[in-house]
């Protein structure tokens, strides 16, 4: 999609405060072996129009997405999903395919994995090489309508601390290439770690100074498509938007729905905090980085810095404190996926074990019918 920078500021300033957009990621999978399977082409084709205006590609061809489109509000966005995961799961199982929802999968070999043919992927996979081809991941991504692009700068600006409690909260990847990897979200340092362009942004300030970034970007052919710029929180040019991309997909339809409430009610509470002039210091991205190592490493069970005050406190109690700035009316299980999967690693239980139990967590969890709220 072609870069137009000056209608973005149209699109920004045409949107709604509040209206939400989700998109889920999962894996294809074999339901006897569990293995990763190339199938999203054949998922896409057969489905229903119901479910085709829900279902979207990624990367490779093992992999599928499904997204609510616009809604008005949460809840409404919350009943699309919900409705689109229900048809989507169905789908797969009446094709003889399950479906994965960890930021990883345990032991897929991704040197045998297989782009899909698009344009916009076929371009990725050209300029990135290793560094696509290493990235079989899966992940939440919430946007949200914010009004303005001054006023999006700012939000996106303000949430870059949080990034990282976000991302302790969802951590679900423990497994990565067949091992333990000894961290809560492999995914995290397997993709975001990895593209450019890609973790906690700087802080822009204002629309001009990232846009002044952007045509750096295009003028010496670093991108050509918005989209390549990865950053775990970022205005979305064409839906007037922000995105936030830091969490890992999750394994329970419950915590999902719960993540992508928090995520909008820390937007909504940011652009609140903007308008009437909070003050606020951009921490030095250093600084921010030491909290997302923490937050990959040991997730919930580790220690987040608090940056205002230079002290440690628990994971469990910076999510406590971002709940309670944000006003989000939410509740998390006592262990979160990685916890959970960890706790299964300490008891001795084998790889295809834990996921084996994921994966039936998730089919009976995304594919429910569920009260929407």
């Amino acid at each position: 999609m072609p870069i137009d920078l000056d209608q973005a500021q149209d699109v920004f300033a045409r949107s709604t405060d509040g209206t939400v957009g989700l998109e889920e990621e999962f894996a294809i999978l074999d339901p006897a072996t569990l293995d990763m399977v190339p199938r999203f082409e054949e998922l896409r084709d057969t489905a229903p129009p119901e479910l085709a205006q829900h279902i979207t590609g990624e990367l490779i061809r093992s992999e599928i997405e499904v997204v609510s489109g616009r809604g008005e509000d949460l809840a409404d966005a919350l009943a699309r999903q919900r409705g689109a995961r229900r048809l989507l799961f169905a789908h797969a199982a009446a094709h003889g395919a399950a479906l994965g929802a960890s930021g990883t999968h345990p032991w897929a070999d991704y040197r045998t994995q297989q782009f899909i043919e698009t344009e916009h992927y076929r371009r990725v996979a050209s300029s990135l090489q290793y560094v696509a081809k290493r990235n079989n991941t899966f992940s939440l991504h919430v946007h949200v309508g914010v009004q303005g692009l001054d006023r999006a700068i700012a939000v996106c600006d303000r949430l870059r601390p949080v990034l990282p409690t976000l991302l302790a909260l969802s951590a679900s990847s423990p497994y990565v290439d067949g091992i333990d990897a000894g961290l809560h979200s492999a995914r995290t340092q397997t993709f975001t770690k990895s593209f450019p362009r890609c973790g906690v942004p700087d802080a822009f300030g204002d629309w001009a100074t990232f846009r002044r970034y952007l045509e750096l970007l295009i003028a010496t052919g670093s991108i050509v498509e918005y989209t390549q710029v990865w950053w775990s929180v970022r205005p979305h040019l064409s839906f007037g938007t922000v995105e936030v991309r830091i969490c890992d997909v999750q394994a329970t339809a419950a915590e999902s729905d719960a993540l992508a409430a928090l995520i909008v009610a820390a937007v909504l509470a940011a652009a609140r905090d903007h308008d009437d002039g909070v003050p606020f210091s951009d921490p030095a991205p250093r600084l921010i980085e030491e909290n997302m190592w923490r937050a990959i490493r040991h997730g919930m069970d580790g220690e987040l810095i608090d940056l205002d005050r230079g002290l440690v406190l628990p994971a469990r109690e910076a999510v406590e404190r971002l709940v309670d700035w944000s006003g989000a009316d939410v509740s998390f299980p006592e262990l979160n996926g990685a916890q959970r999967q960890r706790r299964q690693i300490d008891a001795g239980l084998a790889m295809d074990e834990i996921y084996g139990q994921l994966v039936a967590e998730t089919a009976a969890t995304y594919g429910e019918r569920v009260r929407c709220s």
